[in-house]
């Protein structure tokens, strides 16, 4: 039996999932946030990257330009592919010593791609963050300042997002986050609560108080 619960935690592009991961740690759960582990690793197979992809991808700083970089591979599988395999590994060994190394009753695993992380297959329940449509994008332009072309293509590759996550049998919770980052929005403070609710009740569903 495994001596603490291990949740994870993904959704959609612009689903508001950094702030629910926020929300958990605030009520003391640690929360590896493994997109970020993943630019750190970025950095550190860096030679293998440049090798791969060209070194014009470094900025002026010595790092690799991630937006770069992420243009050079996305829409294109090989590319994407041969820069997964670069990354993934580093990544997923990463991951399972961060969970080994808790000593927490929980934790939690905060993913864009949770379904390709080596703790997939460990996971109590996952928590999948939702938003409507209109929101995510409005997050989306004014976060990235992308092209709408280029957003509505991100937002299209995403169309099953979710199905991919319930062929098992791990719990599975749906959170919706379409509040807006400004409380001149109506409904936003009862959109507030009703989410810190929600974070409530799953946790005391799986036990964790």
């Amino acid at each position: 039996m495994k001596d603490k619960k291990i949740i994870g935690l993904t959704g959609a592009y612009c689903a508001g999932k950094n702030h629910v991961s926020l929300l958990l740690e605030q009520r003391g759960l640690p929360v590896l946030d493994v997109d970020k582990l993943g630019h750190k690793v970025i950095e550190t197979e860096r030679d293998r990257i440049l090798a791969r992809f060209g070194g014009d991808l470094l900025t002026s700083d010595g790092l690799i330009d991630r937006k770069r970089l992420g243009s050079r591979v996305f829409g294109r599988p090989e590319e994407l592919a041969a820069l997964e395999d670069i990354v993934h590994p580093a990544v997923n060994r990463e991951t399972l010593v961060w969970i080994n190394s808790r000593k927490e009753k929980a934790c939690v695993i905060n993913a864009a791609l949770l379904h390709r992380s080596s703790a997939f297959g460990i996971l109590d329940a996952i928590i999948i963050v939702e938003a409507l449509w209109l929101v995510r994008l409005f997050r989306a332009g004014k976060r990235d300042h992308l092209p709408w072309m280029s957003l509505l293509k991100r937002f299209y590759s995403q169309r099953k997002f979710s199905s991919q996550y319930f062929s098992g049998k791990t719990d599975i919770y749906r959170v919706e986050n379409s509040g807006f980052p400004c409380g001149k929005f109506s409904g936003f403070f009862r959109l507030r609560n009703r989410l810190e609710s929600r974070i409530n009740e799953i946790l005391s569903l799986q036990g964790i108080t």
